[in-house]
């Protein structure tokens, strides 16, 4: 299983959660876990995918995504798991 770590941060708009699923959904990219909140106005989100199955490769699979965050003002991040891990090794 292919792993990463979606995150999404900004100002809570309609349509964020559907923009982001919609995008994985069409690349065969399944949604094995989802947290979000929202706090004073700000949308906080994080995913766990399994892109395994993907129909595009990783690093296009990122520049979509942080296109996406562009178009409706979040900032996204897509990263592998074990690097997402390796980075918040305490």
């Amino acid at each position: 299983m292919n792993k990463a770590i979606i995150t999404v941060v900004g100002q809570d708009t309609v349509g964020i959660i559907a923009r982001v699923c919609t995008y994985l959904s069409e690349h065969q990219t399944n949604v094995l876990d989802i947290s979000q909140t929202i706090i004073d106005g700000f949308f906080n989100m994080m995913m766990i995918v399994d892109y395994t199955h993907t129909d595009t490769d990783f690093e296009r699979m990122v520049n979509d995504l942080d296109a996406i965050g562009q178009q409706i003002g979040v900032h996204i991040r897509c990263q592998r798991e074990e690097i997402f891990t390796r980075m918040h090794r305490v």
